[in-house]
Order: C-alpha cells, then structure tokens, then sequence
C-alpha cells in the first residue's frame, strides 16, 4: 500500500498524465480493487481523532483526470454518459449485499461490507465505505469517501455529504449504531459519533452550531475541525431567535440542530424520539 500511496502522490503532482497515462490507470485500477474490497479507506481513526488519507483522496481525483467521456450500459429507454474510469460496481452473491432491484447504483471504488442492504433507489459514490449490517433506506446518498459504521440506518431521503477536496480534509463520518432520520442532511466533513440519533430534518455542516442542552455547551466546527457530534446525542431540529436587523419585530428564527438528551441504552432511539417530537 506505501508503494501505491507514492505512485498515486507522484502522479498527482504532474501537471501532464500523458506521457504516464498507462501508469496512472494502472495505479488508479489497483486503488479501485483495494477500496472495493475494504483495503484502502478515505480516512482512517487515530488517537487523536479521524483523518483523511490524502493519498486515496488523490488516487480518485487521478481517475476522473484520466477518464473520458463514454456511454454506459443501460437499458432503454435510459442512457448514460460517465468517465469511462468510473464504472458501476458490480456485486457477486458471496459479496453477501443486498441490493434491491429498482434503481440503486453503486460507483466502483466503494465499500459495502456483508449485511449491508440497500433499497431502491439509491446512490453510493466512489471511495465510500459502508460497513456491516447497515441499511441504507430509499433516496438515501452515501457520497463520496464518505465513512459509515456498522448496524447505522440511513432513513428515506437521508444524504451523507461527499467531500473530496480539498484532499486534506476528513469526509463525512458516521460512526456504529447512528441513526439518521429522514431528509437529513450531513456535510462538510461533519463527524457522528456513535449511538446517535439525528431526528428527521436535522441538517448539519462545519458551520452549524450544535447546541447541547443537556451538557450547556454549543458545538462548533472551523476552518481546521469538523463539526463533532458526540456519541450518544440525540439531535432534534430547533431554532434560535434573529436578533439583528428586522428580526425581532418580523419574528423571525432560524434552524438550529438541538441535542435534547443522551442516550442511556434504557430507552429504544424512536421512542426516545417520540417523548421530544411529538
């Protein structure tokens, strides 16, 4: 993996891939075996938290340079047009997904361990990663590189942003056992921990204030962190008071995730839900 990992490094850095062309597709064909089969990752967990793997980032950015512009196969009346680098993938039954008929596409170059199950239609792009018994529900996006635990249910309509570059930034993190509810939207290399509950409609990005009810803190992303939302949260969508200009007198408010409670393993998440939501 080193060698690859200087390979795909040096190749980035050219300006012109052509006279290594042969090279480059032949170091972004071995990338693509080792994402598919869980090998190399878009980001890895250190004691200090989660980083991304510049080097995979830049593999895949080295596959859309080297790609062109081809027809893939489809059946009529449907025709589309991709990279030629950049195929579905296409399981086999000891892949032991699964992938239910009616319109899920999976990039080649991503991850999906057994157990997982996908229903239709849904998308999981290139350098995701998407472990062990997870259910990724109907209109549901898995973008790019981004990191998805075991046992996490991605609920209808939930979109898991991709973030490919810049490469040094970690992607979207979804740790064991979350649950993300429907229409949720997680970007900008937003990191869940585990055993979180994001209620439906919850959106979160590097520049959402979190605020943190039981705790009495407000959690906040930068330039240089992600937004982290701790392990156990159960987000809920609020709202926060205009205070400046027209605001107070137009009522106006704006969204804002609430972390209402933390789970303590007694409590089912829907129900746990339910008490705040209903």
């Amino acid at each position: 993996m080193a060698e690859l990992a200087a390979t795909i490094a040096r190749l980035h850095a050219l300006s012109d891939l052509g006279p290594e062309r042969e090279a480059g597709l032949a170091a972004f064909a071995e990338l693509k075996r080792q994402l598919n089969c869980g090998e190399a990752r878009a980001a890895r967990r250190t004691p200090a938290g989660w980083v991304a793997e510049t080097w995979v980032k830049q593999g895949i950015l080295l596959g859309f340079r080297l790609g062109a512009l081809a027809e893939h196969p489809g059946s009529p009346p449907f025709s589309f047009f991709d990279k030629d680098t950049l195929p579905t993938r296409r399981f086999a039954l000891t892949d032991q997904v699964r992938v239910v008929p009616g319109g899920t596409t999976v990039r080649d170059g991503a991850y999906l361990a057994p157990g997982v199950i996908c229903l239709p239609p849904a998308f999981v792009n290139i350098g995701a990663y998407v472990d062990a018994g997870t259910l990724i529900d109907s209109h549901a996006l898995v973008g790019s590189c981004a990191q998805v635990g075991a046992r996490v249910h991605l609920s209808a309509a939930a979109q898991i942003g991709g973030v490919l570059e810049p490469v040094n930034a970690s992607p979207v993190i979804i740790e064991d056992e979350v649950l993300v509810g429907g229409n949720c939207g997680v970007y900008e290399g937003t990191q869940v921990g585990a055993g979180a509950v994001l209620a439906a409609g919850v959106v979160l990005t590097r520049s959402t204030p979190l605020y943190d009810l039981p705790r009495g803190v407000i959690h906040r992303g930068s330039a240089e962190q992600p937004l982290v939302v701790p392990a156990g949260a159960v987000v809920v969508p609020g709202g926060r008071a205009v205070t400046r200009g027209a605001g107070p007198a137009w009522g106006l408010s704006l969204a804002a995730p609430v972390i209402v409670k933390y789970r303590d393993g007694k409590t089912a998440a829907a129900v746990e839900l339910e008490d705040w939501l209903r």
